[in-house]
């Protein structure tokens, strides 16, 4: 099977991420849509395994097998969990919807240490920009910010939330270089001090709900492989506990 035929043939969710699900969206502006998509559980049961990820078949498109996405939302990859939480929904069947409904599942305080790290990689690029070029790349840091604020509200309610609301007029101008640079870094650090507090005190459990998850999984790999087409008389004798008569 075709890697770009699991993404047409097997999505159980789509969603836009970028700036157009953060609220930062302006003319010009690139679609970056994502998705999650089901390999049918026969795949696994050959030599050659089902990819983890595949790029396209679209422009700007990037999709995850159902395992590998619930394996990093476990994690809490910073991109996962926001790809959970696009305001931008554009597909979900009943597979997808269920995935949705398990995002705060996902959810634990392992979230402050992959979005500080991350955001930590995101501001030694920027500083290494200012030492090279005098400046920041503007739309980075934007993000950065972002990301930051992001963050901070996740640990301090335990709700990731992408849209930016009412500061999306002054991260643009952050984008736009309208802000100076030294200001631009003091707000990284308040966020970033924001974010430690949020750590301690906030409502995420410590360790997110693993079993929940897998029990997901479970289910939708075993009722994909009851679904085998006509074609797949061995591995629905396997499912069924049947055997395949082979000594």
């Amino acid at each position: 099977m075709r890697p770009e035929t699991l993404v047409d043939d097997h999505t159980i969710y789509a969603c836009v991420m970028g700036s157009r699900a953060f609220g930062l969206a302006t003319e010009g502006s690139d679609t970056d849509r994502r998705g999650v998509f089901l390999a049918p559980t026969a795949l696994f049961w050959r030599f050659e395994k089902p990819p983890t990820h595949v790029e396209g078949p679209a422009e700007e498109q990037f999709s995850w097998e159902l395992e590998r996405f619930c394996e990093l939302a476990l994690r809490a990859n910073p991109n996962i969990l926001e790809c959970l939480h696009s305001p931008l929904v554009e597909y979900a069947d009943a597979t997808g919807r269920e995935l949705l409904s398990l995002r705060e599942a996902f959810l634990s305080r392992r979230a402050y240490g992959t979005f500080t790290r991350y955001a930590m990689g995101q501001r030694r690029k920027l500083d290494a920009d200012v030492r090279t070029h005098g400046a920041p790349r503007w739309k980075h840091a934007m993000h950065l910010l972002r990301l930051l604020a992001g963050a901070r509200d996740l640990l301090r309610t335990g709700t990731l939330t992408l849209d930016v609301g009412d500061g999306r007029g002054a991260l643009l101008a952050v984008k736009r270089g309208e802000v100076p640079w030294p200001e631009v870094e003091a707000r990284m650090a308040r966020l970033a001090e924001e974010c430690d507090e949020a750590a301690r005190r906030g409502p995420l459990p410590e360790e997110p709900d693993r079993r929940r998850v897998e029990d997901f999984l479970v289910r939708t790999r075993r009722a994909s492989a009851l679904q085998a087409g006509p074609d797949d008389e061995v591995v629905q004798g396997l499912v069924r506990g049947g055997g395949t008569g082979q000594g």
